[in-house]
């Protein structure tokens, strides 16, 4: 039985070495798939934080623009937070959808 076996899966050494590999690349707790899971962690967190970049500098421009100009701060503040001057009155306006199924009910009648 041990002479059908090739000589060079009977070293020792080669034995030790292959199983010490299948254990780095399987078993370990840094193993190639908790890498490539780290791996896409990381590029998830890098978007989420570019995506942060992006809007602190929109922010960061429009504060700008807010603190330089009362005109457009008063405006921004109008449109944003509803706030009105004391002497006047605000009305908001929600446009509705036209429904279709009442449409064809009331047509129908």
């Amino acid at each position: 039985m041990w002479n059908k076996i090739p000589a060079f899966l009977k070293n020792k050494y080669l034995i030790a070495s292959l199983l010490f590999v299948v254990w780095m690349f399987f078993f370990d707790r840094n193993s190639l798939m908790q890498k490539k899971k780290y791996n896409k962690t990381i590029t998830e967190l890098e978007e989420v934080r570019d995506f942060y970049i992006s809007e602190i500098e929109k922010d960061s421009i429009t504060m700008h623009i807010l603190s330089s100009d009362t005109a457009t701060l008063i405006r921004f503040a109008r449109e944003e937070y509803l706030m009105k001057k004391d002497d006047e009155d605000v009305y908001v306006i929600i446009e509705k959808k036209a429904d279709t199924t009442d449409m064809k009910n009331n047509s129908a009648k």
